[in-house]
C-alpha cells in the first residue's frame, strides 16, 4: 500500500492512500454477490444472473460504490498504520480517482491527537504535602458518613434546634411591599446550613411547629438582586412543621451494603 500523510495543522491533515487492484477485485466480487440476489434478468432465475451478463447490461462501474464501502474500512486502517498517525475522529473521505484497471486513490481528511511536547521537568522540586490524618479528621469523616445515612423524622414536641429541618411558608416584604422571589410554601430548610441570608436561620431556632415568626434581616451588599442590596426586609414566616435528623446507631444499624459492623472497626 502507498500511503502519504500531509499535515495541515496541529491536529489535522490529509491522508492519501491507494487501494490495489487485487483488493478492488475482491470488493467487486462481494458487491456483485450482494446485488444479484435481487436482480430479475430475462432468461435467468432471480439471483442467478452471470457476472458477464451483468457487466454487459449495467457496466462494472455500477458496483464501484458498493465495492468501495466494502474494502475502504480495512484499507483506511492499514493506511493509518503505515502513516503512523493517531486519529481521534471519523475521517472525511473524498475520491481522488477510480479509473478502471488502476488502483483507486482516496484522500481522507483526518483529525489526529495533538503532539505533546514535554518541557524540562527533570530536577523540579515540589513541596511534600502533609498527609497526616488527625483524630479530628477521622471523627469528622465518621460524622459526615453518619449524616449521609440519616433519615428525617417528625419532631412532635420541642423547639427547633440547629441541625433540624423546618418546613415553612414565608412572605418577604420591603417597606411593606412583597418582592419577587421573597415568598414560598412548604419550603424545607436545614437550620445551620447557611443557605439563606445571614441571620435568617438563627431567628427560627427556639420556635415550635405552628409558631408564627417575624424575621428581620439585611441583604448583603453583594446580593444578586441589586435593588435589594443592603435593604432590610421583614419576613412573616409561620413554621408549619419541624423535622429532626435521626442519625443511625453505628453500633447496630449500618447499611447492609457495608461490611463494617462496629464504629471501632470503621475507625481502624
Amino acid at each position: 500500500m502507498a500511503a502519504n500523510w500531509e499535515k495541515k495543522g496541529d491536529t489535522e491533515g490529509v491522508l492519501t492512500f491507494e487501494i490495489a487492484q487485487d483488493k478492488i477485485k475482491k470488493g467487486l466480487d462481494q458487491a456483485f454477490n450482494r446485488v444479484k440476489k435481487n436482480l430479475n434478468v430475462p432468461g435467468f432465475r432471480k439471483g442467478h444472473v452471470s457476472r458477464t451478463v451483468f457487466d454487459h447490461m449495467y457496466g462494472e462501474s455500477a458496483l464501484y460504490e458498493d465495492a468501495l464501502n466494502i474494502v475502504m474500512p480495512s484499507e483506511y486502517d492499514a493506511a493509518v498504520k503505515e502513516a503512523g498517525i493517531d486519529p481521534v475522529d471519523q475521517p472525511k473521505v473524498d475520491i481522488d480517482s477510480m479509473d478502471e484497471g488502476k488502483p483507486w486513490v482516496l484522500k481522507a481528511t483526518v483529525t489526529v491527537a495533538p503532539e505533546v511536547k514535554l518541557g524540562d521537568y527533570k530536577g523540579l522540586e515540589v513541596d511534600k504535602q502533609d498527609t497526616t490524618v488527625t483524630d479530628e479528621d477521622v471523627q469528622k469523616e465518621l460524622e459526615d458518613k453518619q449524616k449521609s445515612q440519616a433519615e428525617l423524622v417528625l419532631k412532635e414536641d420541642g423547639k427547633a434546634e440547629k441541625g433540624d429541618t423546618v418546613t415553612i411558608d414565608y412572605v418577604g416584604t420591603v417597606d411593606g411591599k412583597e418582592f419577587d422571589g421573597g415568598s414560598a410554601k412548604n419550603y424545607s430548610l436545614e437550620l445551620g446550613s447557611n443557605s439563606f441570608i445571614p441571620g435568617f436561620e438563627d431567628q427560627l431556632i427556639g420556635h415550635k411547629a405552628g409558631d408564627e415568626v417575624t424575621v428581620k434581616v439585611t441583604f448583603p451588599d453583594d446580593y444578586q438582586a441589586k435593588e435589594l442590596q443592603a435593604r432590610t426586609p421583614n419576613s412573616r414566616r409561620p413554621s408549619t412543621k419541624l423535622r429532626a435528623r435521626n442519625c443511625l446507631s453505628w453500633m447496630t444499624t449500618l447499611p447492609r451494603t457495608w461490611t463494617t459492623k462496629t464504629l471501632t472497626r470503621l475507625k481502624n
